[in-house]
This record gives C-alpha cells, structure tokens and sequence, in this order.
C-alpha cells in the first residue's frame, strides 16, 4: 500500500456541494418508462448516476456491453469481479433496438474488461457500433473503451467502426495507479490514447478522479500526459466509494480546485475540460462532438 494514502485521514461527511437532486422533467420521465416496460440495461440506472436526469433531458444515456462481471479488480470500481458469463452474440443488436426505442441522440458505449477473451471483446464492441449504425443511424457515439491489454489489433477494431469520439480513462494520477486500477498501467494507457489518435480518431477522450490521495502537481501532470497524446477532452471529478471493501475517500475536492483545473485544462489546449464534484465521465458527453 502507498504510505502517502496510508496516512491521510478519511473525510467525515459528504460536503454540501456532493448533494443530488432527483431526477425530473418529461422527458426523463418519458425513457425511465421505456427502460422499465422493455427491462433494458443502461449505465445511468445500474451505477445510479448523479446526473441521469439532466443527460436524459438532452437525449443521451449509457449503455454497458459483454456482460457485468469483470475479469480485472480496480480498486474503485463497483463492478463485479470473477469470470465473467459467456459473450452474448445477439448483444450489438439488443443494444442497438434499445438506442432506437430510447430514441437516445447520442449514446455512450462502455464494458467490463474480458481479458479471458482471446480478442478481449473488441469483435462484440465493433459489432455493437456496425449494429447501432444500422438500427439508428442518426445517432453518434461514444465508446468508453478498456485497454485490450495494448493490442493492436483490438484497438484497430474500433477505429475501424469509426465513433465520433473515443474515450479511455487514466482514472487516476501515475503513482497511484498500481494500487487504483491494479491490472492496469499508466503509461500503457497513456499508448492507447497516442494509438487511437495516430491512427485518425478525430476525437479522444479521457478521464480522472479525484480524492484517492493525489497532489495538485500529479493532477496536472497527468493533464500534461494527457495533452502530449493530443487527447482532445478531458473529465475530472470527485471519487466516491461505492462501498467498504473499496478504496476509502481521502480527500472531498472543492469547487474551488475543480474550476482551477478546468482553467488550466482550457489553457493548455484541451477542447473540452469537465471538472466538477459530480463530474462523470459520459458527463456532457453530447457536447463533445462538436
């Protein structure tokens, strides 16, 4: 364990600025019916987003593809780990009918990492994107994508199905990342990010937390990192733990610090630069085609 986590003292009570309003408006109201009479599987739901109802009133939601079982144990992710349930060939359609039920204008596309896979589910993600592009073609996309272990060959899948935006996420700063996102590396993701835009991604994306000890210096650091790959967007927000047997909150970021960093985001020549306590990473994610 870092000794520098080890030593800080917990937070006590989530601050004002943490707090959520309930979802409303017709149109929220409208796709919570749909998702309910037709059972379909959306991020917003399942991971209790913050900001469901304000991404459902611009027509936007979250889908999670290849199962809800991940082969790898972030320490501050609530998804489930162990071996994951057979691949689901008739899920790129599923997901594709529920965009169009939805009516979504643009969906967020994300998965569990399936490392026990030989092609790591990037045949599943490339047929999900072909599927929505059939079934609804109006709608663009966002795919939230894991690592594929740095392959090549993978990653070449979803830049073949063309999104308008690719995203992975950093998750956090470069020293805490062994114990963070513990199968994961820093600079292997730093490599995706510099592959997908090599290769013609007119839009990268990627995304921090904050509050699992890092300093202002290593935030900015990793902007820097990020920003010497030509990632075109960034998310900054506040961690929070899902539950006991995860990462303990070391620190609430203020309101104060979020808008520093978006301005420095700005300054160094992100396009866009989400920063906020409740700051997600499909968080405004409308915005960031254009």
């Amino acid at each position: 364990m870092n000794t520098v986590i080890d030593s800080v003292q917990p937070p006590i009570g989530k601050p004002k600025w943490l707090r959520v309003k309930l979802p409303t408006g017709q149109k929220y109201t409208e796709l919570r019916g749909l998702v309910d009479k037709y059972k379909l599987n959306t991020i917003c739901t399942s991971g209790s987003c913050p900001n469901m109802g304000e991404c459902w009133g611009e027509g936007t939601a979250t889908f999670m593809i290849l199962g809800n079982i991940c082969t790898r144990s972030c320490g501050f992710c609530g998804v489930k780990t162990g071996r994951p349930e057979t691949v689901d060939w008739d899920e790129p359609e599923k997901v594709a009918r529920s965009i169009k039920i939805m009516n979504i204008k643009h969906a967020v596309i994300t998965s569990v990492d399936r490392d026990d896979l030989k092609d790591m589910g990037s045949i599943i993600w490339q047929e999900t994107i072909w599927a929505i592009r059939r079934m609804k073609p109006t709608t663009t996309l966002e795919t939230l994508i894991p690592d594929f272990q740095g392959n090549e060959k993978n990653i070449d899948r979803i830049i073949e199905a063309n999104p308008e935006v690719v995203s992975h996420n950093m998750e956090t700063v470069r020293r805490l990342t062994r114990e963070v996102r513990i199968q994961a590396k820093y600079d292997r993701s730093l490599e995706v990010l510099r592959y997908l835009k090599e290769k013609g991604i007119n839009r990268t994306k990627s995304g921090i937390m904050l509050g699992l000890g890092e300093t202002e210096e290593e935030v900015i650091q990793t902007m820097k990192d990020l920003r010497s790959v030509h990632v075109d967007i960034v998310t900054i927000g506040q961690y929070l733990q899902p539950s006991k047997k995860h990462l303990p909150v070391k620190e609430f970021i203020t309101p104060e610090q979020f808008k520093k960093y978006e301005t420095l985001g700005k300054e160094m020549g992100f396009r866009h630069v989400e920063s906020g306590a409740l700051v997600r990473s499909s968080y405004h994610a409308q915005k960031h085609i254009l």
